[in-house]
């Protein structure tokens, strides 16, 4: 069985294809459900608010332990956020100011901006520059600190959160998307079922490959093949790299752990051709899936 299929079937879940009308995408806002929208931020007060709905999820529900000034200002913020461009979700159902409406945000740097600015994040990580000599033709977009407050983790604001990174992928020609995802916890032998599913099944390879710097390798090879029971695996997987599984992405072939944000990472590596045509047809050629 496919993992597609398992994935489907996991989630009890059936997807299909609008048959409405496509609506090129113009702006920063890239989609509506309901009350839900998301576009970029537009001024530095949203990116503060952002900065806060990441600490409330990365700090006060899964322990990260951040630099003392962010810990007593309550923000996740490091250097990195001056040069990316914030990815929003707002609840428009919400009444006061525009940065009360926050409920989801995802990180974004394009290849160019990253290169000008000393490099990717998950470069501190992950060997990202053999990856990308590798594909000079291509440029790619990193995704990071993505988060969604616990009342919002749902279908609509995950639809909105890949509308959003689709169509931002699309308005600047890139033609890959990588990022970290992780696992709770510093103990990789806790998800020795999930990590080791995920290298023998799911690794990039060949010209995609990707793995953890040397210093900070850790195998991911933790079960032999035939001890594997893929369904269970991928019930256990976090939300997050179960969705980039649905949308064709590969996994480094090793894992770092993070201390700091009590973590265990794999680098999520997904080509733009790579992406199932279920959900470009889901979401829109053009991105006009949910677009106004």
């Amino acid at each position: 069985m496919s993992i597609e299929m398992l994935n489907r079937e996991a989630q009890g879940e059936t997807v299909q294809t609008s048959n409405k009308s496509s609506v090129p995408v113009t702006g920063d806002v890239f989609g509506r459900i309901g009350n839900l929208e998301t576009r970029l931020a537009r001024t530095e007060r949203e990116i503060d608010a952002a900065q806060a709905v990441r600490y409330r999820v990365f700090v006060e529900e899964m322990k990260a332990q951040l630099p003392p000034d962010a810990m007593r200002r309550q923000r996740d913020v490091d250097s990195y956020d001056a040069i990316c461009d914030h990815l929003l979700v707002l609840d428009r159902s919400i009444e006061g100011d525009t940065e009360e409406q926050i409920v989801g945000t995802y990180r974004l740097l394009r290849q160019e901006v990253a290169m000008a600015n000393g490099g990717f994040y998950s470069a501190s990580e992950f060997a990202t520059d053999a990856l990308l000599a590798r594909h000079p033709d291509k440029r790619f977009m990193e995704l990071g600190r993505s988060c969604v407050l616990p009342a919002y983790r749902t279908k609509r604001t995950v639809e909105l959160l890949w509308q959003g990174n689709w169509a931002y992928a699309l308005k600047h020609g890139m033609g890959a998307m990588f990022g970290c995802a992780s696992f709770s916890g510093v103990l990789p032998e806790q998800h020795a079922l999930a990590l080791s599913f995920l290298y023998h099944n799911v690794r990039a390879k060949d010209e995609w490959a990707v793995e953890a710097l040397p210093s900070l390798a850790r195998t991911m090879d933790l079960m032999p093949t035939e001890a594997i029971n893929a369904r269970k695996a991928l019930m256990t997987l976090p939300p997050l790299i179960k969705g980039y599984l649905r949308l064709g992405a590969m996994v480094s072939g090793s894992a770092v752990v993070d201390h700091a944000f009590n973590t265990t990472d794999v680098l999520i590596v997904l080509p733009i051709a790579s992406i199932s045509d279920r959900y470009v047809n889901y979401y829109g050629a053009d991105a006009g899936r949910f677009a106004s």
